[in-house]
Parts: C-alpha cells; structure tokens; sequence
C-alpha cells in the first residue's frame, strides 16, 4: 500500500466562550484547525487533524502545520502508511523538529493501519480497555467564584475531573485554590494548571502554601530547570505537560524525579508514534498520565481517547474534550462523544470517525504522486 495523494483543509473552530489562559495572560476565541486526508492505492483513506491552542501558547501554529506539510508532502507521497516508523523517519528527515506540523499525518497514517487491520487505533497501540477515560474540563481564570461556576457547568455534564488555570498573582492563585478545594466534591478531582506562568519564587511560595490541600500543580515553572529548582523546594505533586515535547524530556523526567505525572499532549510530541513511547516511559517508572490533544474536534479528542484507553486504570487520570468547548462540529453525530463525564472507544477500525467533508470548505493544498 503508498500514499498516492494528500488533501489539506483550514477551519476556524470559534469556541463557546472566550478562554483566559493562567492569569488572564492569553485570550482564545477562535482556533485554527487543520485536517489532513490521506488516500491509498488501495482506497483506504485516512484523516488527521492538527489544532495547537492559539498560535501564541507554544511554539505551534496552524500556518506553520499548513507550511510543514507543503515541505514534507514529497517525503510523505509514497510511503507505505502502515510502516509508521518508516514514515516518521521520513518525515524527521525532511524537517528536523517542528513534530506538531507532523502530528497530523502520523494521525492519518495510523488510521489507514488501524482499518487495514480490522482493528481500533487503541488496539494497535496495545489494547482496547474496555473502561472510557473520565474528561477534565479545562476552567478558565478568573475569580474564585467565577472558577467555581464554570466547574459548577461541567458537573452538569457529568464531568468529575478539571484543570484549572491558575498563575498571575500569588495571593489571588492561593485563594483561588483553597477557594476550589473547600468546594470540590468528594469523588471529584481538580489539576491546578500554572501553564508556565509563575517564576520559580512565586511557585514556590504558592505550591508550599497548598501543600496541606495533597492536590497536583501542572506546569509550575517555564523550563525543566526551572521545574527541577522547584522540586528540591516543595513538596506538592507537580505534572509536566508544556515541557514534555520529546522522549528525551520524558526520560529527564522520569530519571531525576521532576514529576509524578506526565500531560501527554499527542499533538505537542508528533503524534501517536511518539506519545506511545513516552506512555511507555511514565508505565516503566510508576508515573501517572492524562492524555490529551492539543485541541480541536472530535477528531483529536477521539485520537486521545484511544490512547488513553490503552493506558492502566491505575495511572489513568484523564483525558479532554475540547469538541465540548466548540460551536463549530466537523463530523455530527460521529466518533466519542461525553457520556456521563466520560469518552469512551469501542473498537471500531481506525480512528473511528472522519469528518464531513462539506462542513471543511474548499482544500487549500492538494499534493499528489
């Protein structure tokens, strides 16, 4: 089987509300997707979808998966979809770096070899649990009370774990957390996501502030130094997700004891022939996962929960639902969608959804063998 043509598609996907990222640093309203179709020789097609948080969160952009795939498209046309690894040394040889541009790809390809095989994308990566994975919310910043009703919102929808952003002022980020934490339910659990927003002083302060609450901080400093610094000075669970990009940051990680959980986001790493490994990694050294996409539709968040439900229960913490976040649906009625706060696969081949073309508009790219 090759590779015989690959259409790119651009949507903007509005969101519901607009999002404040930690400490009302960034403000997203819309989001830059981009889908990718692979066609076969044998007329299997696979889809993929690449959508970073905004264009100013980390170093990914929509442009900039639209230019990687036009740089790539000579390197991808041709090869067998099915041997991933070939096509992920094809694609990191043609463009050192840049592995969200590649992610959508790696997406589309394991597709093709999940329908090829009659099997779920979950059971190629290891096999299908059959227990769904619950969603965090992701609860924008803001004031205690406001924090608390966006909660209030997803537990309506069945959800029992959120990601809270924190980050901005110290003393607001401590009542912030107190504040959420008097209020959360007792099966219910809440990540406090700084997003790289506090210096190693503030986290500090903050995190050893808490540190009677047992909760979980993400992301508390920019680097892995800077996260390293912290660690010898707190003592409040940290999870690492911005800074885990490749399997060498994981094994840093793992190695010196930064964290005792890994925000495994599919997108940021390159996608699921990536993010296997580095799930393999946190197994081999006792370290807890959420999985995640980067954001985007039901596409990406069914990428996800099919990882995710690969993962044990016991190092199982979540996974994301950004589609819940949208106004705008690609694919109706198609692929995993919340059920009683959680996303659940069943084992149909591939991805197991694929958008409406219609809904996409008009391609922007067309490269053909």
């Amino acid at each position: 089987m090759k590779i015989t043509r690959i259409t790119v598609y651009q949507k903007d996907l509005p969101q519901r509300d607009p999002y404040w990222l930690s400490g009302g640093r960034l403000r997203f309203d819309v989001l830059d997707a981009t889908f990718v179709k692979l066609e076969t020789d044998l007329g299997i097609t696979g889809w993929g979808e690449g959508t970073p948080w905004g264009h100013t969160y980390v170093p990914a952009h929509g442009p900039g998966i639209r230019a990687g795939i036009e740089t790539m498209a000579k390197a991808i046309l041709g090869q067998e979809p099915r041997a991933l690894d070939h096509v992920e040394r094809a694609m990191d040889l043609c463009l050192p770096g840049h592995l969200y541009a590649k992610a959508p790809i790696d997406m589309a390809c394991w597709d093709i070899a999940g329908q090829a095989a009659n099997l779920s994308l979950a059971d190629m990566l290891g096999g299908l649990s059959e227990e769904g994975t619950w969603i965090a919310s992701s609860v924008s910043s803001g004031e205690p009370d406001y924090m608390l009703g966006i909660i209030q919102t997803y537990r309506d929808l069945g959800y029992k774990v959120h990601s809270a952003k924190v980050g901005g002022d110290i003393d607001r980020d401590i009542a912030r957390i107190r504040h959420l934490e008097r209020n959360r339910l007792p099966d219910e659990r809440i990540l406090y996501d700084a997003n790289r927003s506090w210096t190693r002083r503030e986290a500090s302060i903050v995190m050893n502030a808490v540190a009677d609450l047992g909760i979980t901080v993400e992301q508390p400093g920019e680097t892995l130094d800077d996260i390293a610094a912290i660690r010898e000075i707190t003592t409040t669970p940290i999870s690492v997700d911005e800074s885990l990009v490749t399997l060498q940051d994981g094994a840093r990680i793992a190695r010196d004891g930064l964290a005792e959980v890994f925000g495994l986001k599919i997108n940021r790493v390159g996608g699921l022939t990536k993010a296997r490994r580095l799930r393999d990694l946190a197994l081999a050294h006792g370290i807890q996962i959420y999985v995640m996409a980067t954001g985007g539709s039901v596409l990406a968040d069914t990428e996800a929960a099919q990882l995710a439900q690969t993962v044990p229960l016991a190092f199982r913490l979540g996974t994301w639902a950004c589609q819940d976040m949208l106004t705008e649906d690609v694919a109706p009625g198609r692929g995993v969608r919340n059920t009683n706060g959680k996303l659940t696969v069943y084992g149909t081949p591939g991805l197991g959804v694929a958008p409406d073309e219609g809904r996409l508009g008009e391609p922007i790219a067309d490269y053909r063998i």
